[in-house]
């Protein structure tokens, strides 16, 4: 299993109000799914982080473009392979 954090730039405020349950809701499935590490907000407002748990980018890719914010153009994403280290 790897991880893979993935940045939701904020694209469009109005809509990211609107979709916010939407989001939240898809998130929420997905944590039940097993694929959510750790998730939350910028509180500048830049956007979110959502670390998710999966075997390959791909699959990551696949569950981001069906998030509402990302379909309904409320947010960007990058996606990039994370190596957690020990403190």
């Amino acid at each position: 299993m790897k991880f893979f954090a993935v940045f939701l730039p904020m694209k469009d405020e109005e809509k990211s109000k609107q979709y916010r349950e939407e989001h939240l809701q898809f998130l929420q499935e997905k944590q039940e799914e097993g694929f959510i590490f750790a998730k939350g907000r910028f509180v500048d407002g830049a956007g979110g982080l959502v670390i998710y748990k999966a075997d390959l980018l791909e699959q990551v890719e696949d569950m981001v473009k069906k998030d509402p914010y990302v379909l309904k153009g409320a947010r960007g994403y990058e996606i990039h392979e994370w190596e957690m280290t020990q403190a």
